[in-house]
Parts: C-alpha cells; structure tokens; sequence
C-alpha cells in the first residue's frame, strides 16, 4: 500500500499560542497566575457557546426529560439504557433502531381539549378552550445501544496535558482534609460526585482529566457545607466549583480547551 508524505503547517490553537507567550515572559506570582486565568475563563464565556456545545444542546433538544414513573419503568426493563428516545426521534437524528430491537415500553399522556359553552366562553376568551389531561397510553422507546447510525454529539470534557507528581500532591492533600476517595463505575455518566465528606470518581479518565475531576470535587468540599451550601444556587455551586478546576489545571499547565466553559454555560441554562 503507497504512503503519501503530506507536509502541513502545524496548527496554532490560541491556548498554545497564549501558553508560549507566558512560557517566554517572567515566572507569575501565585495571585498573578490567578488573576490571568480568571481572566482567560471570563473571555471564553463571553464567546458564548462552542461549536461542540451548539451540537450537543441540538441532540439533547430531542429527547424527552421523562417523568419519574417512566424513569423506574426504563430501568426496570432495560437496567443499561444510558440514553432512550422513540423511533422518530433516532431517525430525526440520523440513527436506526436496529432490527428486533425490543422497545422499552412507557406511558405517555393523552391530552384533549374542554370546550366551553358559548356563554361562559363569551365571558373569557381564555378558557373558550383548555386543554386537559384524559388518560394515558403505551408507546416505546428504544436506548441508543439499541440504534446506529451517526455518531450522537459528545460535550466535549477533555483535559490535556502532564499533571506529574501534583496528582500525588493532591491525593495526599485530600487525606488530609478527611475525605474518603472512591472511584465507582455506577455513577457514570457522571465523572465525579461529591457529598458529605465522601468524593466517588469515575474510573478510566486519564490523568489531565480525573485530576481536573478531583480539583472540582474538592472545591464543592471545600467550599460548600451546611449554611453555605442551603444558601447557594447550584449553578453559583458548580459555576465555582468548575471556575476552581479551571484556574488550577490552567496555572500546571494543563489544556483544558472549552471544557469548562461548556460546563459553566450548563449549570447556566
């Protein structure tokens, strides 16, 4: 089989072009190093969303947040659905129920409409007709390991780059602090969790990521227990949380591309 040699001029993203320039100037400070990275995140926020975000926001329009009973009802039937949706809506995102592919069978409301009298309708031109509730029925769902097609949109959580000896420093730093450290495969997709004392990280990430990970996990520890915890937003929670994780992987020299931008505009929406 012929190889061609193409030569191509190497691609200079901003974060490496941006890593070089400090690389050539004075070591920063702590609280300088701080102060720029801040700044960095603050300007990838104002770009607004990322192409990858812009994708995954699309995809993830066309699935349905289901209610309660129907998430017990996937689960009971299908223990490993991570992602279901009927059959249009596989099509409509370019993907095929595979053939004799069982669904998972749901409810799904039946609404219809309540007519007023004319009367009362002349009365309130908003309750001429309402819609109401009359029952429910069957359909099915089908989870995307029951599908192929195009490749589903990912966000985008890659972190790149040589931690060293820091994730060591880290874990030492975690003990210290009393924190329980486990890693657990059920809390996918989920890459960490924390709560109480206790953090359970998702296994197989790479070193860049799972210490990012940990950094964000540790911050939520840190930073919001008891009152200040009740008297927070989640989206303040996770806004400060990943902002930590960003400042700290950007001031060792990590890549942490959009990832945390994304992020943050998630916990946003």
């Amino acid at each position: 089989m012929n190889t061609a040699i193409v030569t191509t001029t190497p691609t200079v993203t901003p974060f490496i072009q941006n890593l070089k320039q400090q690389q050539q100037q004075k070591p920063q400070t702590a609280k300088e190093a701080i102060a720029a990275n801040v700044k960095a995140l603050i300007e990838q926020l104002e770009e607004g969303h990322s192409e990858g975000l812009t994708a995954y926001l699309m995809a993830m329009g066309r699935f349905h947040n289901y209610s309660f009973g129907n998430i017990l009802e996937i689960a009971r039937q299908k223990p490993s659905a991570i992602r279901v949706a009927g059959m249009y809506a596989w099509n409509q995102l370019g993907r095929r129920v595979n053939k004799g592919e069982k669904g998972i069978r749901i409810l799904a409301p039946m609404t219809g409409v309540r007519r007023k009298k004319d009367d009362e309708a002349a009365k309130d031109v908003r309750t001429q007709n309402q819609s109401v509730l009359v029952g429910f029925r069957s359909v099915y769902v089908f989870d995307v390991s029951q599908t192929e097609g195009l490749e589903l949109p990912e966000l985008s959580s890659r972190v790149s780059g040589d931690v060293g000896e820091r994730m060591e420093r880290l874990l030492d730093f975690v003990a210290v602090q009393g924190i329980l450290l486990e890693y657990k495969e059920s809390i996918a997709p989920a890459l960490g969790v924390s709560y109480g004392g206790k953090i359970v990280l998702l296994p197989g990430q790479s070193p860049a990521e799972e210490f990012s990970t940990l950094v964000h996990e540790v911050a939520h520890e840190m930073l919001h227990k008891a009152e200040r915890r009740t008297a927070t937003t989640k989206v303040v929670r996770e806004t400060e949380a990943e902002a930590i994780a960003f400042v700290v992987g950007r001031t060792i020299g990590l890549d942490t591309g959009r990832a945390s931008a994304d992020y943050v505009v998630l916990a946003v929406m």
